[in-house]
């Protein structure tokens, strides 16, 4: 029973898309009209700096940041695979400053770091990926049954004879497709490599050649999954949009697309507004009463596994592992749905049992298993952590939706009023050794102020009585928590 919805909600400044499944949130993707996604994006760069001892070069493309482009990124000769040789190339050897070259974006910018760029060239259609500078047959390690592997690979081999020399990779949703359709995905890429050819002659350095498709069109040209039972958007351009694409490209999906007109948003129907909510908090409970808590820093993400409430029935060894097994499903979807990319670390509570971490291991893998983004999950370490990556190339939601506390400045954390009445008990002292006053003013929060006041009224006393001056206080609402003033007056 086919069991998963798209739904597109779409603005004229912004445009969402979510992967139900039973009516649970999977994936969301948002695109604004003022951060358009770069991945897949095909640029004229030009080289600014080449940087021998990191064996990668910075690349303007016209964008804020300049971009990254590494050694091991650069196609060494016509129609090579990335990463075929064994030898650390010599980043001189391939660029110079100065130089031209067709650039294709890997990564979006993340944090303070530019664009990953790549040279090996890769255009996606509905069932192939055109890779233009390499001559191999891939096929999609989601296609498991060995025989489509092999028929689909004779087929493409058998189609590109009369093509231009290039490598092809097939798609999942290649599986099951006739000669004709697989034939006609092949000239069409070969047409579009070769208007950008044409186009990229023309445009000058760190100009775009090729933009990818927009949010609603990739994600029809992406669903791979046979489960789909519709598509709801609930914007009539692009309801037409969608139909046209789906008519020539992905017919299978054309009969599924409906346009929703209900006066209700379509994302309040399905509580997605609130699911995104949730998946911004650190915390994660889960239905037995344990939480699980997602902590996002630049270099990684951690994940700790908590009991909580739940006291479970039988002992402690089995509380742990039902608790464990359910963060196991609920860390899986929240990965996808958060879109965590890099270096994962997950704490699950410690097991005895080597049967339990096998079943918890094996759980966490299998909810992996339909995750668009590949991943690849370690054994439990030594010190009982589960180590696992996640390919990222797009900025996680929490970046996309957030920004720094202006107050903490992405610590987390504030300074407590009392932290900050001793740092004005200590700033008055240096005032006073330092300058002659006839009176000191304090400006701070209204928290702090109270706690002068209040508690810490003896210290200002005391104050007073060593400087022999007066000392005035002044509550500032609009100054963050941890922020005072000391004037001399």
């Amino acid at each position: 029973m086919k069991r998963e919805e798209i739904l597109i909600n779409a603005t004229s400044s912004e445009v969402r898309a979510a992967l139900v499944d039973s009516g649970v949130l999977q994936e969301v993707q948002i695109e604004r009209a003022s951060r358009v996604g770069l991945v897949s994006n095909i640029y004229k760069g030009k080289v600014s700096r080449v940087l021998p001892g990191m064996q990668a070069a910075f690349v303007e493309l016209g964008l804020e940041r300049t971009a990254f482009l590494h050694a091991s990124d650069i196609a060494r000769n016509p129609h090579t695979e990335p990463g075929a040789s064994e030898v650390e190339p010599d980043i001189r050897e391939f660029v110079r400053e100065g130089q031209e070259l067709l650039v294709q974006v890997l990564k979006e910018p993340l944090g303070t770091k530019g664009a990953r760029l790549t040279t090996y060239i890769a255009i996606p259609s509905r069932y192939l990926v055109l890779t233009p500078n390499s001559t191999g047959i891939g096929v999609s390690s989601r296609i498991e049954e060995e025989q489509e592997r092999e028929r689909l690979r004779c087929l493409v081999e058998e189609i590109k004879a009369g093509a231009p020399p290039a490598g092809y990779i097939i798609r999942t949703a290649a599986e099951g497709a006739e000669r004709e359709a697989v034939h006609a995905d092949l000239v069409f890429l070969h047409k579009l490599w070769q208007s950008i050819e044409e186009k990229a002659g023309s445009t000058p350095a760190g100009g775009l050649v090729y933009e990818d498709l927009p949010l609603p069109l990739r994600v029809l040209r992406d669903s791979s999954s046979p489960d789909i039972a519709r598509v709801r958007v609930d914007s009539e351009a692009t309801y037409a949009r969608l139909k046209d694409f789906a008519e020539r490209f992905v017919p299978r999906l054309s009969s599924l697309i409906e346009l929703y007109t209900e006066k209700r948003p379509i994302f309040d129907v399905y509580g997605i507004d609130d699911e995104i909510d949730r998946a911004l908090h650190r915390k994660v409970p889960l239905k037995s009463g344990g939480h699980v808590v997602f902590d996002q820093t630049e270099a990684m993400t951690t994940i700790d596994v908590n009991t909580g409430a739940y006291v479970g029935h039988r002992n402690l060894e089995e509380t742990i592992f039902r608790t464990n097994l359910e963060a196991a499903a609920a860390i899986a979807r929240q990965l996808r749905l958060r879109n965590l990319g890099g270096i994962i670390i997950i704490d699950f509570i410690d097991m005895t049992e080597e049967e339990h971490r096998r079943q918890v291991l094996q759980t966490l893998t299998d909810r992996l298993a339909g995750d668009h983004a590949k991943s690849h999950v370690m054994n439990v370490s030594p010190l009982g952590l589960v180590e696992m990556t996640r390919k990222r190339n797009r900025e996680s939601l929490e970046h996309l939706l957030c920004q720094a506390c202006p107050s903490c400045e992405g610590r987390g954390f504030v300074k407590t009023a009392e932290t900050v009445c001793h740092e004005i008990f200590r700033e008055i002292l240096r005032q006073h050794r330092q300058f002659d006053f006839q009176e000191l003013l304090v400006l701070a929060r209204p928290q702090v102020i109270e706690r002068l006041l209040d508690e810490d009224s003896a210290g200002i006393a005391e104050l007073e009585e060593v400087t022999g001056k007066p000392i005035r206080l002044q509550s500032e609402a609009l100054y963050s928590p941890d922020q005072f003033d000391v004037v001399l007056m």
